[in-house]
Formats: C-alpha cells, sequence, structure tokens
C-alpha cells in the first residue's frame, strides 16, 4: 500500500499537539471577544451619542481597522513598538491587544448601527410617559437594540476566531503552527501528510465556527431581524 501521508494521524501525538495549539487559539478568540464586547457597547454608544468629538473619535477607530490589514497591526504591535519605546511584551498580549482593537472598532459599528435602527417614536413615546433620557435608553431602546445586536455579533465571533490564525506569524504556537511543525517534522517519513493535517485543521475551524454561524441564523429568524 502507497504512503498516502494518512498515517500520521494514526500518532496519538499528533492529536494532543493540534488539542493544545486549538486551546490556544480559543483562548486569544474568547478573551478578544469578552474585551470587543465590552469597548463596544462602549464605543457604539459614544458614536450614537450628538457629541461631535466621541463621534469622529469612534469613526477614526472604526476606519483605521477596517482600512489597515490585521496582519499590519500585529507586526506593528509586535515587532515595532517594543523596539520603539524599548518594552518587551508577550506574543499573546500584543495579539490580544490587537485583535481587541479591531473587533471592538467593528463591534462598535454594529451597536451604533442597532441603536440608530430603533425608530424615533419608541423615544418620543417614552418622553410621553414621563421616562427621563436614561430610563428610556435602559428600558426600552437597550433591549431593542440587544436583540438586534447578537446575529451580527456572532457573526462578529466566528470571524475573531478565524483571524486568530495571523498568530503564527509572530511566533504564536496556535494550532495552524502547530500543524505546520507537524508537517515540517515528518516531511520524509510522511510527504503526503500535509494534506490530512491542514484537513484537521480545516475540520477544527469549522467544528468550532459552524455552530456559532448556526445560531445566528436561526435567530435572525426567529427575531425576524
Amino acid at each position: 500500500m502507497s504512503n498516502t501521508g494518512f498515517e500520521i494521524l494514526l500518532n496519538s501525538k499528533t492529536w494532543l499537539r493540534l488539542i493544545e495549539g486549538l486551546w490556544v487559539t480559543l483562548r486569544i478568540s474568547l478573551i478578544t471577544v469578552l474585551i470587543s464586547v465590552v469597548l463596544g457597547l462602549i464605543l457604539g454608544i459614544i458614536a450614537s451619542r450628538k457629541n461631535l468629538f466621541g463621534r469622529v473619535l469612534c469613526r477614526v477607530h472604526l476606519e483605521t481597522v477596517r482600512i489597515v490589514p490585521q496582519l499590519v497591526l500585529l507586526f506593528v504591535a509586535f515587532f515595532g513598538l517594543p523596539r520603539l519605546y524599548n518594552i518587551q511584551i508577550s506574543a499573546e498580549s500584543v495579539a490580544i491587544m490587537v485583535f481587541a482593537f479591531w473587533a471592538s472598532g467593528e463591534m462598535g459599528d454594529l451597536v451604533r448601527g442597532a441603536i440608530i435602527s430603533i425608530p424615533p417614536h419608541q423615544t418620543q413615546s417614552g418622553l410621553a410617559l414621563g421616562l427621563a433620557n436614561r430610563q428610556i435608553f435602559t428600558y426600552i431602546i437597550l433591549p431593542q437594540t440587544v436583540r438586534r445586536l447578537i446575529p451580527p455579533a456572532i457573526n462578529l465571533i466566528t470571524r475573531v476566531v478565524k483571524t486568530t490564525s495571523l498568530v503564527s506569524l509572530i511566533g504564536m504556537v496556535d494550532v495552524f503552527k502547530v500543524g505546520k511543525q507537524i508537517i515540517d517534522f515528518n516531511r520524509f517519513e510522511y510527504p503526503g501528510g500535509a494534506f490530512w493535517i491542514y484537513a484537521v485543521i480545516f475540520f477544527l475551524y469549522f467544528a468550532i465556527c459552524y455552530p456559532i454561524s448556526k445560531l445566528s441564523r436561526r435567530l435572525e429568524k426567529r427575531w425576524k431581524i
């Protein structure tokens, strides 16, 4: 029987290392999502207000993360800033800061869009009932905003998970980097192993992102957003 490289998956150490790398990916993604949700809510609320300075600041942030590739931001933060200011910072910390900076900008725009999509008569009705602006926002605007926000926010989470694959370029040993190391180590014994390793990585990402994407579609359909 010819060596197809499938034998590389029969080694338990291969799976153990891939799972360890997957945990790195999940850890970075989870921390990034938590930070970006908090910052995104704050930025979105500021961007929806009438304060010109706050709106401009949020817009500059958003345009920066949309125009500049995440890889460039990652390289600047990891290779540029530490040398410029003579500081030491771990690759994981840099990755989380860069991805949170990017994702919070995107989340902030989603929050802003959800807030301004609330019909004006909702606010007018609250004022007619004698509610203060804070009460209107807390009890009328915010609950509807969260409902409209959840499906697109869930889609953003899948983008965060996929984008974390860039951390391998700054030396972090995530699932993608582990796969490459396994392929390089076995390139002579299993020259066809690259296909199977990358196929496993594909299905690992799919197993994480597909349920999240499915949840987003179900919520969108149920709430008819």
